[in-house]
């Protein structure tokens, strides 16, 4: 790997020229499958960047799979590098820290159309998968997991069956943010209130009826979105109450502090 600099400072665009480059020493056979990368400090100075800046670029590649981390001999490129790096939308996707609520309203622009598309274009074997991840819903009982395991693969199946292989994998890139959204709203609502949307969307999309399908799927995700709201807030009021809580003790244990003080100052006069 030979020397290089760069002024970039901004990380959106520090990530893209990173990526970038990554690529490159692939295409130039520089860097190969079972690569041992250089130190943090070496690529640092390669890449002419600080090793702060560089540190969760490097994270994000070992989360994406392009690097691997071997305990006490070093960083590895994998074997699937090449590919993993031809859609840089997931790197950006992870380091921007995309809120739930900008998913939930990405979500609804989307997928609703999906949904339409899927009744119109569905096929037998994602008919059944979406059968399937009815019936583990209700097979679940009220075990969290395996109801939003069975959640996700719904949505995906939906993505999926449209015929629109970018849409299909927009799922791989949002997939983690959208379980931790889903296993935020699930400790509000039991089985049965998923179970009811899903069975709508299922039996619009099995009945080709797009403009259905195209409703439950909005009226589900409009759904969504105010259980996100009620889960921030219900966050929110439990900080309040123990910042409540905390301050009697803090007033407590401020007085002997206080009393300390003017006692000196009494010595003084």
């Amino acid at each position: 790997m030979s020397a290089g600099s760069s002024s970039i400072s901004d990380k959106g665009d520090l990530t893209d020229w990173l990526i970038l480059r990554f690529k490159q020493l692939i295409s130039e056979g520089t860097l190969t499958p079972g690569y041992k990368l250089p130190s943090e400090r070496e690529l640092s100075l390669h890449f002419g960047v600080s090793r702060t800046s560089l540190r969760p670029v490097m994270k994000v590649l070992r989360m994406m799979g392009v690097i691997s981390q071997r305990v006490g001999d070093g960083t590895y490129l994998s074997g699937d590098a090449s590919s993993v790096l031809a859609e840089p939308m997931e790197f950006l996707f992870l380091l921007d820290e995309t809120s739930s609520e900008e998913l939930i309203d990405t979500r609804l622009m989307v997928e609703p159309a999906l949904a339409a598309k899927a009744a119109e274009q569905s096929t037998k074997e994602h008919l059944l998968v979406l059968r399937q991840t009815i019936a583990e819903i209700e097979a679940a009982g009220s075990d969290q997991f395996r109801i939003i395991e069975a959640d996700l693969l719904f949505h995906q199946t939906i993505l999926q069956s449209s015929g629109n292989r970018l849409c299909g994998r927009l799922f791989q890139v949002i997939h983690r943010s959208l379980m931790n959204m889903m296993m935020l709203t699930a400790q509000l609502v039991n089985r049965d209130h998923t179970l009811a949307f899903h069975q709508a969307i299922f039996e619009s999309i099995r009945q080709r009826n797009a403009s259905e399908a195209e409703r439950n799927m909005r009226d589900h995700l409009i759904d969504a979105r105010a259980l996100l709201l009620r889960a921030r807030q219900a966050e929110a009021d439990e900080r309040l109450r123990r910042s409540i809580r905390g301050a009697p003790r803090a007033a407590e244990t401020a007085k002997p502090a206080a009393k300390a003080i003017r006692s000196r100052a009494a010595r003084k006069r």
